[in-house]
């Protein structure tokens, strides 16, 4: 917890925004304190409050803006501020980009002493808008208000939309979203407005009762549509009246699922999926290669982008079709099947034991015969007996989760000395932690940021790392 501000210090006037934080705030200096600050932009002048305060840090928020930064542009979104996502919106796209590129290099310079010259310029999104293939809408009878709701009250406090930051209790309605393709805003109008006229309960976060629960729409490049209904306690008629409705207002879905979920919290992975109409998975396509992709499959939000950023991969990896190739935390083995025609073998190893499955059958319905794929904790799997059966690898590529690699696995990753390692990375910083100690034995070659995730804060970064002589 911060301290307590005295209000005579609380406001501060004609404060210059000078950087952006990793976590999507603007910073301002004044003396020695430095100042994270909400809905602003490097380059902009303005008055803002202090609200929390710590030894050498405090956060803030905009009151007013005195001059705005080149950079600024106006939101689209009429969620803006209010919303979690999408916290960049009022930043022009190439701003945004460039500082991206600047995070990247501050991350590798910084925390792991890399020599960021071969760094080259951030592939930017073809898209800025509607580039989601995933999106999660949650249920909620404590709906926030907003400043308009506040002037005329809404006729229901039920809404079906996304979680106010740092209130856990409390979801804005959403009419319209910029993330996803339509018809996930039609979809998502016609479950809750279906919902409403039926007097179906929506559920409270904090006494853990209702009926309606989540909305997950999965999009596909192929153009199919999954969409999943996350019950809580429902009576059966009403879990059969808003399935009926759903499959009669859209009758083209590829996938229509539900879910009963009575736990404490909303993840899905450890529940049973019921299928009411259509296949239980749809599929994904990527340079003629088919991913089967189902209700707790992972999969790469940006699916346009995702092709851009694994021929990235591909391209740092030149294989010339001789090499072993270890695949670590392969996911439904997207990247290993990506790679897989220009290698002569790809063992792929993940931590979730349904997404290798996934992987298996991306084999099998792509024809791919150079695969073995094996679950596990990466560093109990790649051991020296593991690599002894499979043999060395040529070359390595590990795209670990946002907290990057155990040292266990770094370790045995230096212990192997593949010629390459391929380091894709969301989260720069543990990126650069593992670099550091990966330089022990090797030399980064390349360095390619690549923006996943616009109007956000988000980057993902691709690093070669090539063995020392």
């Amino acid at each position: 917890m911060g301290r307590r501000i005295p209000q005579d210090k609380r406001f501060i006037s004609d404060v210059k925004i000078i950087d952006i934080a990793e976590e999507g705030k603007g910073v301002a200096k004044q003396d020695e304190l430095v100042m994270f600050i909400d809905q602003v932009v490097p380059g902009d002048v303005a008055d803002i409050e202090l609200q929390r305060k710590k030894k050498n840090f405090a956060e803030g928020r905009l009151v007013k803006l005195k001059e705005a930064s080149p950079y600024r542009i106006d939101p689209f979104c009429p969620h803006f501020g209010v919303c979690g996502g999408c916290k960049w919106q009022h930043m022009d796209y190439n701003a945004q980009l460039l500082f991206k590129q600047q995070y990247v290099d501050n991350a590798l310079r910084r925390l792991g002493k890399v020599d960021t010259a071969s760094m080259e310029p951030i592939l930017g999104s073809a898209e800025t808008s509607y580039y989601r293939n995933k999106l999660e809408f949650t249920f909620s009878n404590k709906r926030w208000l907003t400043s308009v709701d506040e002037e005329v009250l809404p006729e229901s406090m039920n809404a079906l939309g996304f979680h106010v930051p740092g209130r856990f209790d409390k979801i804005l309605d959403i009419d319209h979203c910029f993330l996803q393709q339509d018809p996930s805003n039609k979809i998502r109008n016609s479950i809750r407005d279906f919902a409403q006229e039926n007097g179906m309960s929506f559920y409270d976060l904090r006494a853990h009762e209702g009926a309606l629960r989540n909305v997950i729409i999965r999009t596909a490049s192929t153009g199919e549509i999954m969409v999943i209904v996350i019950f809580a306690y429902p009576t059966e008629e009403q879990v059969e009246a808003l399935m009926e409705h759903v499959q009669q207002a859209f009758p083209d879905l590829a996938s229509l699922l539900y879910i009963v979920n009575q736990k404490r919290n909303d993840t899905i992975f450890d529940q049973d999926i019921h299928v009411y109409a259509g296949r239980d998975f749809i599929y994904e396509e990527m340079e003629g290669l088919k991913f089967k992709v189902g209700p707790k499959s992972f999969y790469q939000t940006n699916s346009a982008q995702a092709y851009q950023l694994y021929k990235i991969t591909r391209e740092f990896a030149d294989l010339r079709g001789d090499e072993l190739v270890y695949d670590l935390y392969t996911g439904a083995g997207t990247i290993a099947n990506f790679v897989a025609r220009s290698a002569k073998q790809v063992v792929g190893v993940e931590y979730v034991p349904s997404a290798i499955e996934d992987a298996k059958i991306n084999s099998q319905i792509n024809d791919i015969h150079n695969t073995k794929f094996y679950a596990g904790d990466m560093k109990d799997v790649l051991t020296g007996d593991f690599i002894a059966e499979h043999g060395k690898p040529d070359v390595v590529i590990t795209d670990p989760p946002r907290a990057g690699m155990h040292v266990d696995v770094v370790q045995r990753i230096l212990e192997m000395e593949a010629s390459k390692i391929v380091y894709v990375s969301c989260n720069a910083a543990t990126q650069a932690r593992d670099l550091a100690l990966l330089q022990e034995k090797y030399v980064v070659s390349r360095i390619k940021p690549v923006d996943m995730f616009p109007q956000t804060q988000h980057v993902e970064n691709v690093v070669l790392l090539t063995l020392r002589d």
